[in-house]
């Protein structure tokens, strides 16, 4: 579904039609891979930040529809690949969409961060860490986790390995503790939904509470409804294939 003006407010109004597509399953935690974990009590913000988790502050000056069309401009340049290749789950495609080209590129990688904080914001999801299976996820945390900082937010990053490290700490989630935080799980772009759940199940292991789940690009091939039946939590898109010409 498009998003459509928030009645929320003029901050809400300008955010709500950029042009974001997203879907919402109206689940905010993650019931069936995070059973049993409390959940989360947001502490309370500095006085000098009054904003609640999960709103822009009304002094940043990014414009998100501007964002949005840059970020999407620069994907269309810089990502996708016209051709036969094979991804990594396996299946074959006619194209590739290579979107470390854009999180690591020195323009993108700003873009990256605010349009992803606001499609977060405008769907209301309040969240404390975001991040996700290495290494596709990791650029995509700290652009989100920088976009934050330059909104006055504190929002930290981190990185999930594919495996529980056997030596060391022995842990799997990397960075500031996510337990009894409110974690976004995030992605580049998403085939089957596997890396986006293996990153689900290492933060709940972890002991944070899932919110939502939310990549740059949807392939619009499963990964939403298999992330909806098997996390229970939200799964959130800035652009689908459709506007990358990819029909």
């Amino acid at each position: 579904m498009q998003t459509s003006p928030s009645s929320r407010g003029p901050d809400y109004d300008r955010r709500g039609a950029n042009g974001h597509w997203y879907a919402y399953v109206g689940c905010p935690e993650a019931t069936k891979l995070c059973a049993g974990h409390p959940g989360v009590t947001d502490s309370p913000m500095p006085q000098e930040q009054p904003h609640r988790l999960g709103t822009m502050t009304q002094t940043s000056a990014a414009d998100p529809a501007a964002d949005r069309a840059r970020l999407l401009e620069l994907i269309k340049e810089l990502a996708v690949v016209r051709g036969k290749v094979t991804l990594s789950s396996g299946a074959e495609a006619d194209y590739y969409i290579d979107l470390r080209r854009v999180t690591l590129h020195h323009e993108a990688s700003r873009l990256v961060g605010r349009v992803m904080l606001a499609m977060l914001d405008e769907a209301g999801i309040e969240f404390q860490s975001a991040g996700g299976l290495t290494m596709g996820a990791d650029p995509v945390g700290t652009a989100l986790m920088h976009a934050a900082a330059d909104a006055g937010r504190a929002v930290d990053a981190f990185v999930v390995r594919k495996a529980q490290k056997s030596y060391g700490m022995g842990r799997q989630v990397e960075g500031p503790d996510v337990k009894d935080r409110s974690v976004v799980v995030l992605e580049d772009t998403s085939t089957t939904g596997g890396s986006a759940l293996t990153a689900v199940e290492g933060v709940c292991n972890a002991g944070g509470q899932i919110k939502a789940v939310a990549v740059i690009v949807d392939r619009d091939t499963g990964a939403k409804e298999r992330i909806e039946a098997e996390a229970g939590v939200p799964y959130l898109f800035a652009f689908g294939k459709d506007e990358l010409g990819l029909d």
